[in-house]
């Protein structure tokens, strides 16, 4: 009887991971291999150190050795990838693991090659899979990655090429890796847009149906497109020359041609449609960043190709969303601020009307003809941006009202001709009563409580407005204060724009209007009345302007400090800029304002305006409408040019009330100067005390020079008697020297003679006694070199005796070594018949001892999965101990043949010895 054998005890994972990766790594048939590799594949998202810490290097090395097979590499990839994506719940889950494993690939360009390669085959999931671990690794490591992919030979052209592939999951992700790689490093940006990245990417967004019906894939190659261009003037050069700027107008054409269509869609694709819109403008903007050295000629461009035109058409189309429109008007003002010519061409373009009752007068009989027909009606760009600027009041459209605002800017942006004109028109139609509804000026004039009470920022938009036209223009400023309220000759009270507007700030201040009309008034003056003497003079010519003013300063309504403080801002300019005629004399004026508010008030309030959040952190906080916010009203107080004009002139206001009150600025208005320039008072006060001090100091020089010219007079007189002594002295004594020079030059000529006459003689007894000598050491020497050349030959004959003598006793050794080498070949001959008779039997045994345990153990436990993957792992392990012995047996063998070898060897150098 035969007992059942117990079953083996369990493997645990650490022991099972151990073993598949000893399989992997020593394994010699691609099979086993594989096999090893499925294995790991079951454990890595569950543990993903123990997989990655035991087979990394060997999962790395068999895409190199096995990368012709493309199931096994299919196998290796997937386990990478989810070696970078364990699960959640996985006890070794960490972010560090993402970090070692592509530390491991970064660290030898030769493996991100490797994955680069794997490009160029035609298999599905090797690239598919090649590109998904490339941006595993590079989110991990992106620098490092970036780097290798740089410098690997044709990596960046391989990966654009992949967006030419027709399997779309593929091209997808080639696109997100690209994505990724692109935004920050320029090299790579160059090197991507040269590869004719720009062609393709439109090629992709128009198969996939263009911007309005395209899906996902459409958003995404805009934002590729957008990290190729941003901030990269050789890539925007690039697309200019690539003509691709005629693509950009053709998708904005598309999305509204799509939309004349009027077809439904569902709700996805048109959050999909409105995001991939949305990114098409974010792309035209990039290449009009103000300043750079190309914004122009891409404005050209823009214009040419008619970008602006279809970005005014989606703005003013009342079927897009909200966001998009005020994005479509931001690009429309990027387009034409700065550049006259579009600034000038700009307002000959017509829009859609923006209101659905407009009341404007037809300008053309084609206007009539659309009219009657119940077409939509359309106007001159400006006043349908005066439209959506004034004549919407819906909170929502606030975004739209704001851009529409902007886009007005930026057609005044620097051209002063274009301002003026725009100012004109203006004046003209509220002096004739027409346009009321869409005019900047009648809006400021008339009284607040004339526009909807929940809109406040219709006046807030026209002080904006009338702020940019105004803004360090004189021409301007005396333009717009010519224009009166009341008819002199029928008895009424004539009231400048100023006093109008100053009357309805403080109208509105005693009503408690929303603080934004109060905001927008006080900056419309500010900036005004700054280096402004006539219109300084013009506001302080109604008293009551003055005390509405102080008396607001100096109230205490904690929830209005900014107020307080423009208002404290705006007494700093009138006290800055008076003048002694002012109606209120200036130095009046600094006593009211020091005995009502007071120094200290004044600089309180003005350093709480610096501290208040929405001008403080202007460029931080979204001058934009809150989303969630249904009916609220935007917290947006100040505009842009305003914050600057403030940050400019913070510190020379904050110290205007301690000037003294009888110095006036200066200010050159149209060419003249008005008022009294105290910094050029003090210049010419210093001036003149330098002068003074540069006189007396000459004067004083004069004297001492001329009290030394009179001693260096004496001493010269001095000094050239006894100069004319010594040179008489001088030449007697030269001559005496000439004549004893003559003698003593003779003298040593004859010596000279003597001297050559003995010198030659001796050298002539030399040379003969060195002759003689020459001759005796020459003999010697030939009778010393006999001598050394027959003892030479001597020793030379001994040395060869010797030399016989040493090679006898050599050839002895040299059999008796062969022998011993017989005899050690014939004892291990015998050493390895018994090895490989043991070692078949042990082999046999194990394969018998195995086989009877596997069938133990299938007859005990074949009811549970665990027990089989143990016992699979235990026969894996036998058969790698086999292996092993089927190794020794061969190394066993190879070392028998290295000693025939050596044999051989010893006999031939005995032969030849």
């Amino acid at each position: 009887m035969f007992s059942i054998a117990t079953a083996p005890a369990k493997q645990s994972v650490g022991e099972t991971i151990s073993v598949l990766s000893n399989r992997l790594s020593s394994s010699t048939l691609l099979e086993d291999r594989r096999a090893a590799i499925l294995g790991l594949r079951s454990f890595a998202k569950e543990y993903p150190a123990t997989v990655a810490s035991g087979a990394l290097r060997s999962l790395i090395g068999s895409l190199s050795s096995d990368g012709e097979d493309v199931d096994t590499v299919k196998v290796v990839l997937e386990t990478l990838i989810m070696l970078f994506n364990p699960n959640e719940d996985s006890p070794e889950a960490s972010e560090e693991i993402a970090l070692w494993l592509a530390d491991e690939f970064t660290q030898r360009l030769e493996n991100i090659t490797l994955l680069l390669d794997f490009l160029e085959t035609g298999d599905f999931y090797s690239r598919l899979y090649s590109l998904q671990l490339l941006s595993a690794i590079l989110s991990a490591r992106t620098d490092r990655t970036e780097e290798c992919i740089f410098t690997a030979p044709l990596g960046i052209s391989r990966l654009v090429a992949i967006l030419d592939d027709s399997r779309e999951a593929v091209r997808n992700e080639a696109i997100t890796l690209l994505t990724y790689l692109t935004p920050s490093s320029t090299e790579i940006q160059k090197l991507v847009a040269f590869e004719s990245a720009f062609e393709r990417l439109f090629k992709i967004i128009e198969e996939e149906g263009s911007v309005a019906e395209g899906g996902r894939v459409i958003e995404d190659c805009l934002i590729f497109l957008a990290n190729l261009l941003r901030l990269n003037a050789q890539n925007q050069t690039l697309f200019r020359e690539s003509l691709c700027t005629a693509q950009l107008a053709r998708l904005l054409k598309d999305v509204g041609d799509a939309e004349k269509q009027d077809r439904e869609m569902a709700v996805w694709a048109l959050a999909q449609r409105n995001r991939n819109i949305y990114a098409l403008l974010a792309v035209i903007r990039l290449f009009l960043v103000p300043g750079a050295s190309g914004t122009a000629q891409n404005q050209a461009e823009f214009w040419r190709h008619g970008v602006l035109f279809h970005a005014l058409q989606l703005a003013f189309n009342n079927s897009f969303e909200k966001e998009i429109r005020a994005e479509a008007l931001s690009t429309c003002a990027a387009i034409i601020r700065g550049n006259a010519t579009l600034q000038e061409n700009f307002a000959q373009l017509r829009v859609p009307s923006p209101t659905e009752d407009d009341s404007r007068p037809t300008t053309s009989g084609e206007d009539e003809k659309n009219s009657s027909n119940g077409a939509q009606l359309e106007v001159y760009v400006i006043d349908g941006l005066l439209d959506l600027t004034l004549s919407i009041h819906a909170p929502q459209f606030f975004d739209v009202r704001m851009a529409a605002c902007d886009c007005l800017k930026a057609y005044f942006f620097n051209h002063e001709m274009v301002r003026l004109h725009f100012l004109q028109r203006a004046i003209d139609g509220h002096t004739s009563g027409a346009d009321e509804t869409a005019n900047v000026l009648t809006t400021l004039l008339r009284s607040p409580t004339t526009s909807p009470a929940s809109d406040p920022y219709r006046n807030w938009f026209a002080s904006v407005i009338m702020f940019h036209l105004v803004n360090e223009n004189p021409k301007a400023k005396a333009l717009v204060m010519a224009v009166t309220e009341g008819d002199e000759e029928n008895g009424e009270e004539v009231v400048t724009s100023i006093q109008t507007i100053a009357a309805h700030l403080m109208s509105s201040v005693h009503r408690g209007d929303d603080e934004r009309i109060v905001i927008g008034y006080l900056m419309l003056l500010l900036c005004w009345l700054f280096e402004d003497l006539d219109g300084v003079n013009d506001f302080l010519g109604e008293g009551s302007n003055l005390q509405g003013l102080i008396q607001l300063v100096v109230k205490n309504a904690s929830s209005e400090v900014h107020i307080q403080g423009l208002a404290a801002l705006l007494l700093g300019v009138l006290y800055e800029f008076s003048t002694k005629d002012s109606p209120i004399p200036r130095k009046k004026l600094h006593e009211i304002l020091m005995n009502r508010m007071g120094r200290d008030r004044y600089v309180n309030k003005i350093n709480t305006l610096r501290a208040f959040t929405p001008l403080r952190d202007f460029e931080v906080i979204p001058q934009k409408r809150d989303p969630l916010a249904d009916e609220k009203l935007p917290s947006v107080y100040f505009d842009s040019s305003f914050v600057d004009f403030f940050k400019d002139n913070y510190s020379r206001l904050l110290r205007a009330i301690d000037r003294d009150p009888g110095m006036e600025i200066s200010v050159v208005t149209n060419g003249v100067q008005q008022g009294i320039s105290r910094e050029l008072v003090d210049s010419l006060r210093a001036e003149l005390g330098e002068k003074d001090r540069t006189v007396r100091e000459a004067q004083e020089r004069i004297s001492t020079l001329e009290n030394a010219l009179g001693q260096e007079r004496a001493e010269h007189r001095k000094s050239k008697e006894t100069s004319t002594s010594d040179l008489a002295k001088a030449k007697a004594a030269q001559n005496s020297l000439a004549q004893k020079h003559d003698e003593v030059l003779r003298s040593l000529t004859q010596k000279n003679d003597e001297t050559v006459r003995s010198f030659t003689q001796k050298n002539d007894a030399a040379l003969r006694s060195l002759a003689q000598k020459h001759d005796e050491a020459l003999r010697q020497a030939r009778i010393e070199q006999q001598k050394i050349k027959s003892e030479l030959q001597r020793q030379a004959e001994e040395a060869q005796k010797t030399a016989e003598a040493d090679a006898v006793r050599a050839q002895r050794r040299s059999d008796a070594q062969m022998a011993d080498l017989r005899a050690t070949i014939s004892r291990l001959e015998v050493d390895l018949m018994k090895a490989n008779k043991s070692k078949t039997q042990e082999l046999q045994a194990a394969q018998e001892k195995h086989k009877k345990e596997l069938a133990a153990a299938e007859a005990v436990t074949s009811d549970t999965k665990k027990t089989v993957q143990t016992l699979e792992g235990r026969l894996v392990a036998a058969d790698i101990g086999a292996a092993e012995l089927r190794e020794t047996l061969e190394a066993a063998e190879e070392d028998a043949r290295q000693l025939r070898d050596k044999l051989l060897a010893t006999e031939k150098s005995a032969k030849e010895s």
